[in-house]
């Protein structure tokens, strides 16, 4: 009996770290000062494939299958909208979850999912 019940203690206290680690790593979604505090200046990628360079004076530069993009990003309300003269532009709410960003946009479209860092360059 005393080897089930260590077992059992072992198997709850297993759970119980695993769920304070999701806990700790729970998703907000931002305001528009906060979402201008974090991704101002900073870069937003899948680490693969795309970049996203969010430059405090509201420039927006995006490296994808090898080209460059430069539009703007601005707030509005609660959104961040990206402007590239082209049918993609658009506003999204935007959650966080530690270093993990997601973009719901209000219209259509899809959703943005990427990892937020320090910029790789600033060029």
């Amino acid at each position: 009996m005393k080897k089930l019940s260590v077992f059992a203690v072992i198997a709850i206290s297993s759970l119980s770290s695993t769920i304070g680690s999701v806990a700790a790593e729970s998703v907000q979604t931002l305001s528009g000062s906060q979402i201008r505090t974090k991704i101002a200046g900073m870069e937003l990628t899948d680490e693969v494939h795309w970049r996203d360079a969010y430059d405090r004076d509201g420039t927006l530069r995006s490296y994808a299958d090898g080209k460059k993009r430069v539009g703007k990003w601005e707030i509005e309300k609660n959104e961040l909208c990206v402007y590239f003269n082209d049918p993609e532009d658009g506003c999204y709410e935007v959650s966080l979850s530690g270093n993990r960003i997601e973009m719901k946009p209000t219209g259509l479209g899809l959703s943005i999912d990427g990892i937020l860092q320090t910029p790789t360059d600033r060029n």
